[in-house]
């Protein structure tokens, strides 16, 4: 069983994203939710797949919870 955590970076990768730091910064300013009504997984940039991965990772509190709840509040701040 893997029980490493998992980063911010390898996020990104799961995702289909560039996740080197410069890449991540410019993702996080340029995806603002300037909403708390709007739910991560619902936010109109992420394709379907992405969104079902997000929302499964806070739903079923999956060993990716704790760095989408991160990328949550990067993206919420």
């Amino acid at each position: 069983m893997d029980t490493s955590t998992h980063t911010f970076s390898a996020l990104f990768e799961q995702l289909g994203l560039a996740s080197d730091k410069d890449s991540i910064e410019q993702f996080i300013r340029t995806h603002q939710l300037f909403s708390n009504e709007v739910a991560l997984h619902e936010a109109s940039f992420w394709n379907e797949s992405q969104s079902a991965f997000l929302r499964d990772a806070i739903t079923n509190d999956s060993d990716w919870a704790e760095v989408v709840d991160e990328l949550n509040n990067s993206l919420h701040a």
